[in-house]
């Protein structure tokens, strides 16, 4: 390994260092926050420090797969201390996002419209849908990774290359179907799309987040064909 990247790999470790104290940091002030007002900004401000620590995951996991580095073990450990991190960026995410949808805070509303609890049980479903594909696209990522780290520097074995290529093409998929569900929560939030128009495509939308691994699956690529999900849209 030449210097100038064994420099810069120093400089990327130093940076994920910086990273994991302010995001540690910003997430004692979401949990400590005096007010609604005060957590909604510190939750702003830690999703801001992942994505600024992903970015350096991304580097590192290139490094990883790189024929021209031997000894690995260093990149692992920091890889690994960004994912820690993520993980609870991931569980707190989950609770900001669930929080307006509670069952709990349903109970508690004792005049809710049957209509508006629909909706409510819908984004809660829209929520929990994002969750478990993303959960999954974490899953077929690491599989991807142990997968290129058995492989030779040739990379030849057609066997796992075609295997590569089919995990690759599950998660563009699965970030496909978050980036529409996402789109109808905040259509459904913003009254642009109707509860109606949901509950249709709720049947599909399950079948392929819990079939999809099933080798009988055969996913339905026009699930959404007749929502309005143009990015026009509000």
């Amino acid at each position: 390994m030449s210097r100038k990247l064994q420099a810069e790999i120093e400089r990327v470790f130093k940076k994920v260092a910086e990273g994991i104290e302010g995001f540690e940091d910003c997430y004692d002030k979401v949990l400590n926050a005096s007010n609604a007002g005060q957590k909604e900004k510190y939750e702003s401000d830690l999703k801001k420090e992942i994505k600024k620590l992903q970015r350096l995951r991304d580097q590192i996991k290139t490094w990883i797969q790189s024929n021209d580095i031997k000894d690995k073990q260093d990149l692992l450990h920091h890889r690994k201390l960004i994912e820690k991190q993520m993980e609870k960026f991931k569980a707190i995410e989950k609770e900001m996002k669930t929080k307006a949808y509670s069952k709990e805070g349903l109970l508690q509303s004792t005049k809710l419209d049957p209509k508006e609890k629909e909706k409510l049980d819908l984004c809660q479903w829209l929520v929990e849908s994002v969750d478990l594909l993303t959960t999954q696209i974490d899953a077929l990522e690491a599989t991807a990774e142990t997968i290129e780290g058995l492989m030779g520097k040739k990379r030849r074995d057609p066997t796992k290359v075609a295997r590569l290529a089919q995990l690759s093409e599950r998660v563009e998929r699965h970030k496909f179907h978050i980036h529409c569900l996402e789109r109808i929560q905040r259509l459904l939030e913003n009254e642009s799309m109707s509860t109606e128009q949901v509950l249709r495509i709720q049947e599909d939308v399950n079948y392929y987040v819990e079939e999809n691994d099933n080798d009988e699956f055969v996913e339905d690529e026009f699930i959404y064909d007749e929502l309005p999900l143009d990015d026009d849209d509000p």
